[in-house]
């Protein structure tokens, strides 16, 4: 038996001892997401997300210049598309978010903070298979401006105001018995 063979032989038994592996750890614990990741799970699916999105797209840098009104533009954007799954404060503690497997990010944190505003870019516009994150990109130049104001939105979260905060609950899309109450609460305020 040649070198080549023996080495690839041994390749494919370990490729076949991890799928037994992996299969033997899906029997023993389930498909279910309520159980939080462990960390094997989450250490793996940063590695892969990162491998996965190409280099020329992580090393895009942000056209959108910072400014009042762009900040303004992403958190309107963020409270209404954003915030069911993320929290208006960027935690991830919202029910939608913490039933996710994985769990939604806290976006403050040097784990999402650290990446590049094109890994940011790309994750909004792609989303990330196997997880709640959807693709929200649109194709169209519109759509990339949206994206890249919430870039520079998430780069703001970890300095939230108070004021931004109540904002953004005012902009969080509501139900119909939600916008019901809203306006009989208004009305009864107003004396009719």
């Amino acid at each position: 038996m040649t070198r080549l063979t023996r080495a690839l032989l041994w390749l494919l038994a370990a490729v076949g001892a991890a799928a037994c592996a992996t299969g033997l750890w899906f029997l023993a614990n389930g498909v279910s997401a309520r159980p939080a990741p462990s960390s094997m799970e989450a250490f793996a699916a940063h590695r892969l997300r990162a491998w996965a999105i190409p280099s020329a797209a992580a090393a895009r840098t942000n056209p959108v210049p910072e400014s009042p009104e762009v900040l303004a533009d992403g958190l309107a954007h963020f409270a209404d598309h954003c915030s069911i799954c993320h929290a208006n404060d960027g935690s991830g503690k919202t029910t939608l978010g913490q039933g996710l497997s994985p769990r939604a990010p806290d976006l403050r944190l040097p784990a999402t903070q650290q990446l590049s505003d094109g890994t940011l870019f790309y994750i909004i516009e792609n989303g990330v298979k196997l997880t709640g994150m959807p693709a929200w990109g649109t194709g169209t130049a519109e759509g990339e401006a949206a994206s890249w104001r919430l870039v520079r939105f998430i780069r703001h979260l970890p300095s939230l105001s108070e004021a931004e905060l109540q904002r953004m609950e005012s902009l969080n899309p509501k139900s119909a018995d939600e916008w019901r109450e809203a306006e009989e609460e208004r009305k009864f305020l107003e004396g009719r």
